[in-house]
């Protein structure tokens, strides 16, 4: 029990994303889950889950299987991402196994299920975080080192289950709080122009504040509109305000 109180400490101590991340994919391998792989969006929608520059993606899988996972789409018809987006709580990979074996998986799902063997993913857990919204949703892939069998992590599981969902929780809720720019990064300029006009003030406003022309101003919001690839300065606010990356503090130049 202290050292699940430790870790749990520790994971809500981390100050930015990387820190909570090697904590957290730390305790993992302990565990024998040598390959993680997290994603957030606050983009979701009947048909789509955003754009991918917009996700939350952490992983500790080889680029080498991000590159076909994502950048070729063999997500799109990932069995076990399919279940997390229509689930919550934690699903064992044999719920996978079996649909193959009764042929209930579609072509492309085996697809992505052999190259999952070519990769040596074939066994672990996946957790669906309960979302906030209809609009958000979370979910971490638990891969087994190689040559650990399904049959060995439902042991470890039905010793370790429970904390290990609970870690994963924590780590979840924990990262919503940090700041994270991913492809979305802002100056601090940037930043402090988006900070004024989310407390009210007009451009104007922001010019006399800060020293600048409000030209200048105009010019700072229009590159954050960029950066954040939104239309409006109002989108600007609210997804910098949704990644955290609004009022930081020690935030970076």
């Amino acid at each position: 029990m202290t050292d699940f109180v430790q870790q749990l400490e520790k994971l809500t101590n981390a100050r930015t994303v990387e820190e909570l991340w090697n904590i957290h994919t730390t305790q993992m391998v302990a565990y024998g889950f040598d390959r993680l792989m997290y994603g957030f969006t606050r983009y979701r929608t009947s048909s789509s889950l955003g754009d991918p520059q917009d996700w939350v993606l952490l992983s500790t899988q080889s680029p080498e299987y991000m590159k076909a996972f994502f950048d070729e789409g063999l997500y799109y018809h990932a069995p076990m991402l399919k279940w997390a987006l229509a689930n919550n709580g934690a699903c064992s990979w044999r719920w996978m196994m079996d649909m193959s074996r009764i042929d209930n998986l579609t072509a492309s799902e085996q697809r992505v299920m052999e190259f999952n063997r070519r990769m040596d993913v074939t066994a672990g857990y996946t957790i669906s975080f309960r979302s906030i919204s209809e609009r958000t949703k979370g979910a971490i892939a638990l891969t087994a080192r190689p040559g650990i069998s399904q049959d060995a992590v439902e042991q470890t599981w039905a010793r370790h289950g429970d904390a290990i969902i609970v870690m994963n929780n924590v780590m979840h809720l924990k990262l919503l709080t940090l700041p994270y720019s991913g492809e979305r990064h802002l100056t601090k300029r940037q930043r402090e122009v988006l900070q004024w006009v989310g407390d009210g003030k007009t451009t104007q406003d922001i010019a006399v504040l800060l020293g600048l022309t409000p030209a200048t101003v105009e010019k700072h919001l229009r590159l954050a509109r960029d950066a954040l690839d939104v239309e409006t300065t109002a989108q600007a606010v609210l997804k910098a305000a949704f990644y955290n990356q609004m009022f930081i503090i020690d935030a970076e130049a």
